[in-house]
């Protein structure tokens, strides 16, 4: 099973149910995913329920949830490897690749600026 794949699940299916929060098994790398999630505005808030769970509070545009698509795109059989100079847009630039690299998680934008390549993790818009 795929953790992330996993995380990613939960918030997608918590959206769909229009749920106010979500309960995600806790690990750092899943901790700074959410924080990504919050800084673009695509979640509202995550908290440390316990040391195994962290809850994130879903955020809704009227009726709509602020996130349309949540996709994992590198998977445990299959990763993808980028480098800074090729890391995709999203939309348009409407939404954000959230990419490990070896300073750490950050966005598509971030990596690009700092010249880092890396794992692309997710998609988001």
């Amino acid at each position: 099973m795929d953790p992330i794949a996993n995380m990613l699940t939960i918030i997608r299916n918590g959206l769909l149910l229009k749920k106010e929060t979500v309960d995600v098994p806790s690990s750092k790398l899943k901790l700074e995913i959410a924080k990504i999630l919050q800084k673009e505005g695509f979640v509202g808030s995550y908290k440390a329920v316990d040391a195994r769970q962290f809850q994130i509070q879903l955020k809704y545009k009227g009726k709509e949830p602020s996130i349309n698509s949540i996709i994992r795109v590198s998977k445990p059989g299959r990763r993808i490897y980028v480098k800074h100079n090729a890391i995709p847009r999203v939309l348009g630039g409407l939404g954000i690749i959230i990419i490990s690299t070896p300073s750490g998680i950050m966005t598509g934008s971030e990596a690009k600026k700092k010249c880092l390549g890396g794992e692309i993790i997710a998609k988001v818009w």
